[in-house]
């Protein structure tokens, strides 16, 4: 397996010295689960995407009120105050 590639199905692996192949849609869906926003699991959960593991990036929930940017504060993702354009 190419190292560059850590999807769990390499196609390109898969077609290598063959003149046809096809492309099974449980391959197809288990790179597209995997194919995720690597992040610090400490702002992730758990999900499934059809049946296969996946994650899900958590946002701190946005201010009701005023402009904000998504930044990050010691470490942290706050929501910062900005001036309105």
């Amino acid at each position: 397996m190419n190292k560059q590639n850590n999807l769990p199905v390499d196609f390109e692996a898969k077609t290598k010295g063959k003149s046809v192949y096809s492309i099974s849609a449980s391959d197809l869906m288990k790179n597209f689960a995997d194919a995720k926003l690597i992040v610090d699991d400490a702002f992730t959960e758990s999900a499934f995407v059809n049946n296969y593991a996946a994650r899900k990036f958590k946002l701190p929930a946005p201010p009701t009120t005023g402009t904000h940017v998504l930044g990050a504060i010691s470490g942290a993702l706050s929501w910062i105050a900005t001036e309105e354009c």
